[in-house]
């Protein structure tokens, strides 16, 4: 069994979404063999040297499924594009590259963030190219802790202001640009988040019929995960403890 999530934007101001993560890890992700994690695992992350009690019992909860046994795989995010090698070897966890292609036994996947291709989202594509560059990485994570830390709370005031803006979207992945996504990656299964748009797409490429499955972000009363079984994708719902 492998289990695929993504979008949960972990932080301080989401106890509820962090209670289900914490009891996912410690339950149903342990009758896994994999579980890969496609980007915002955390509503943000400036650098692996920031530490507070909350982030530590967040990595201390993955080390501890590692080491149960389960292996755990952390693709970047928007938010978290800053999570390095210090995380990983704390949380006893892989990092991903974006995209990926995962071949088992039984099928074939390619699995991305997603928000490479929102390329009609210009203002977005604009801000992801200069946070993705590893020279801009590298001066942000020579910064003093605590500017650092101000970038952490104006990415979070960023993201509240347009929850709160109703009318506000993310963008979807552009359909041209998927296609030829899809054809690069030889016509296997796509899986993954970024839009909050849970859904199954059946995409048509060269006569090929190809599947994209898009993950659910995680809310304070419910999350989500995609499950493999070796068969079929199922997803299932992960709520809080009745």
């Amino acid at each position: 069994m492998i289990l695929f999530i993504s979008d949960l934007h972990l932080s301080p101001r989401s106890p509820g979404a962090t209670a289900l993560f914490l009891r996912f890890l410690s339950g149903r992700a342990r009758q896994a063999e994999a579980l890969y994690i496609l980007g915002d695992l955390f509503e943000v992350w400036v650098g692996d040297d920031i530490d507070d009690p909350y982030h530590n019992k967040i990595t201390a909860a993955l080390r501890a499924a590692a080491d149960a046994g389960l292996k755990i795989f952390v693709m970047h995010g928007n938010r978290d594009f800053a999570l390095g090698e210090q995380f990983a070897t704390a949380a006893g966890i892989k990092l991903l590259s974006d995209p990926f292609d995962l071949t088992l036994p039984e099928w074939s996947f390619v699995l991305s963030h997603g928000d490479a291709l929102c390329l009609d989202d210009h203002a977005y594509m604009t801000y992801r190219a200069k946070v993705r560059n590893p020279a801009w990485m590298e001066k942000m994570r020579a910064k003093p802790r605590f500017l650092r830390s101000l970038l952490g709370r104006y990415i979070r005031w960023r993201s509240g202001r347009r929850k709160r803006d109703h009318s506000y979207v993310y963008a979807d992945l552009q359909p041209a640009a998927t296609d030829d996504f899809l054809r690069d990656h030889g016509y296997c299964t796509f899986i993954h988040g970024h839009t909050h748009r849970p859904a199954k797409h059946d995409h048509i490429v060269d006569g090929i019929h190809v599947e994209r499955w898009v993950l659910s972000d995680w809310h304070e009363d419910r999350g989500e995960c995609l499950a493999w079984d070796g068969e079929a994708l199922k997803r299932e719902a992960i709520l809080p403890e009745n």
